[in-house]
């Protein structure tokens, strides 16, 4: 380690490394066509990028430093007083996680030397998502990566130098001439609290993607993309907001849980208090996060996800989550629904949210913010949890949610009771037996970020013989080894975040991860096309349908499959081309021994997709589907009422949802 920097053991920072959803979008007819091209791998990403299938982001604090420390201090000097963030470390790093090398045994896995961005490029980050990897003039799907800025890495403050070393002076209170410390949010390189950060997948270039400018200083909570609009949303701990961003980073509306979303719940609508973080202001400490202007918690937004034409999203540290449907022209629905209340050991908030191919859903918990002077600890540890839910099935009437009530848990790192969870979740490709990848299986592994993870002194004897002991990173384990199996987790392989072990006190220097699955990916949208109606019914206009033709009253249009324990399920919009105000839909299969389901159903608009379950059939098989398209107030009225009729032929995807 060079002279210049200094780690202390009381927790300084980490010292210095070098660098070393089944989907588908065939419209109608065209499924037939395209459904052996949705689930195809995309092209190859192009060699040498920087993000390959199977790589892994993740974010975390880069560590500390004391500039000019050879020269020793004033005596009486606090070292603590003179350290700052390390502006040449990484905040971000991509690892290659193809070869693990054996099989999971609680061990260490060593990757080749990850792809690094510096504290001095884009400062403090933790959200982090991919978009899909389309770029013009090539057939080569390599994505970028975007990071988002954030305050749970802790928020660091100071005023110029006063004593002449050539160092500013580091602040816990505020003070009129404060500013945030360099390496903070990025100010070096144009950024701020709340911006958004672009990797380029290719090259490695960093460039600022998106700002939103009325952050104070909270940060965002997390990012997600949505592929079939190519958008991004965020979501903004300082306004509660959830911003939605253009692909070439442009702010374009915003949706207000605290006022939407809790109106569509029957509860008090919440506006913004108007707090700011004040680091000018006397009253802001840096240790005590009711003075850094997050907004009030029913309205905090943290974790969020893209997952059946709907954004979900985690309110509050007495965590709930939300949704709300994304219309067919990429704007919100106005459709937002509770999902669930999360039931765990602690109310701690929901940083990430993930989906895999079979509908299971999963949180992932980060403690209480935990901002010591010392930079030893960022969030409180042991307390986190990784969570799994998955839809009722059927759902049953005695309970609120379409979830069930009770989900599935993981053991997190080795230290009782296993919640070593620092808030980051992604699902991973699977592995064979000797730690090789296998992208047939798209998301058979969880990638969990912790801190302590193999630091067990009961344990120690065993766990040496696979490694340091002092793990802040990610632990990577089967998907279906839910507690109390993998308890304590010796069928897990681990990888630490700076590859430095000699930090085993520090908490919470590990933020958000992400992984790279093309497999995830799907081609872009395309036009509907028109069904006829195959009889009018009673209440049709004199002369129609034309006698020479059948109507043309419905368009369908099949945007999305993704799997379910109960099964397929396929999100279908309509356009409702006979003019009928209708609202509701009525399905039926017209293939022997196929069932679907529901047999009827109301959207609130047609921006909502209508979504239907497909139990009984082969993959790759056709499924004749009847549908009657209606208005709902005019069924409610009784006698007769037009209803659009149609026969939908659904070709089902060549992959199995079986678990």
């Amino acid at each position: 380690m060079s002279a210049h920097r200094q780690y202390a053991s009381n927790g300084l920072g980490r010292a210095f490394r070098p660098a070393a959803r089944l989907r588908n979008t065939a419209a109608s007819l065209a499924l037939m066509i395209a459904a052996n091209l949705g689930f195809a791998a995309p092209a190859a990403a192009q060699e040498g990028a920087i993000i390959q299938p199977g790589f892994m982001a993740q974010t975390g604090f880069p560590g500390t430093i004391i500039p000019g420390f050879e020269e020793g201090l004033l005596p009486g000097v606090d070292p603590v007083d003179e350290t700052f963030i390390d502006m040449d470390r990484a905040s971000l790093r991509i690892f290659d996680m193809t070869f693990l090398g054996a099989p999971p045994e609680g061990q260490i896995v060593y990757t080749p030397p990850p792809f690094e961005v510096m504290a001095g490029q884009i400062g403090q980050v933790f959200g982090l998502a991919y978009d899909d990897g389309k770029r013009a003039g090539t057939p080569e799907i390599v994505p970028n990566l975007y990071a988002a800025a954030t305050s749970f890495h802790g928020v660091q403050i100071v005023t110029p130098d006063e004593d002449e070393d050539g160092r500013p002076e580091r602040r816990r209170r505020g003070a009129p001439d404060a500013r945030f410390m360099d390496g903070q949010f990025g100010l070096e390189n144009g950024g701020g609290p709340g911006s958004i950060w672009k990797i380029d997948g290719l090259t490695g270039k960093v460039g600022l993607f998106a700002d939103i400018e009325t952050n104070s200083g909270p940060g965002i909570g997390n990012i997600a993309f949505d592929r079939s609009h190519r958008q991004f949303f965020a979501s903004d701990l300082d306004s509660g907001l959830i911003h939605r961003i253009d692909i070439d980073g442009n702010l374009i509306d915003t949706f207000d849980h605290g006022i939407d979303g809790r109106l569509a719940r029957g509860l008090d609508t919440i506006a913004d208090d108007g707090a700011v973080m004040d680091i000018r202001g006397a009253a802001f400490d840096t240790e005590e996060t009711r003075t850094w202007g997050y907004t009030q918690e029913e309205r905090r937004i943290y974790g969020l996800a893209v997952h059946g034409g709907r954004l979900y999203y985690a309110v509050g540290e007495e965590a709930e989550i939300w949704s709300i449907g994304i219309a067919r022209d990429g704007t919100f629905a106005g459709d937002p629904r509770w999902e669930l209340t999360v039931d765990a050991e602690e109310d701690l908030p929901v940083t990430d949210i993930a989906f895999d191919t079979k509908g299971f859903m999963y949180l992932a918990q980060r403690g209480e913010i935990e901002n010591r002077y010392d930079y030893s600890s960022f969030a409180d540890s042991g307390e986190a949890e990784v969570l799994r839910y998955w839809r009722e099935s059927p759902d049953d009437p005695e309970t609120d949610s379409i979830w069930v009530p009770v989900p599935q848990t993981y053991a997190v790192g080795f230290p009782q009771p296993h919640l070593q969870a620092t808030g980051g979740i992604d699902l991973q490709y699977g592995y064979d037996s000797q730690g090789l990848i296998n992208t047939s299986a798209c998301a058979a592994t969880l990638v969990k970020t912790g801190d302590k993870l193999r630091d067990d002194p009961a344990l120690a004897d065993r766990l040496i013989e696979g490694g340091p002991l002092s793990v802040h990173g990610v632990q990577l384990t089967a998907s279906f080894l839910v507690r109390p199996q993998n308890e304590p987790p010796f069928g897990s392989w681990f990888a630490d975040f700076d590859g430095f072990f000699a930090d085993p006190e520090v908490m919470g220097h590990v933020g958000d991860v992400e992984v790279w699955r093309p497999c995830e990916g799907r081609a872009g949208w395309y036009e509907p096309l028109p069904y006829p109606g195959d009889l009018p019914v009673p209440g049709w206009p004199p002369g129609w349908p034309p006698t020479d033709e059948l109507p043309q009253c419905l368009e369908v249009e099949v945007v999305e499959y993704f799997c379910t324990p109960a099964g397929l399920e396929a999100d279908l919009y309509v356009h409702d081309r006979a003019g009928i105000g209708g609202d509701s839909l009525v399905s039926k299969s017209l293939t022997p021994g196929v069932g679907v389901s529901p047999s009827k159903q109301t959207v609130p608009s047609l921006a909502t997709p209508f979504t239907l379950g497909v139990t009984g059939h082969l993959p790759g098989e056709t499924v004749d589907l009847g549908l009657c398209f209606y208005k709902d107030a005019d069924a409610k009225a009784g006698g007769y009422f037009p209803c659009c009729k149609v026969t939908l032929p659904l070709e089902t995807p060549l992959e199995s949802c079986a678990p």
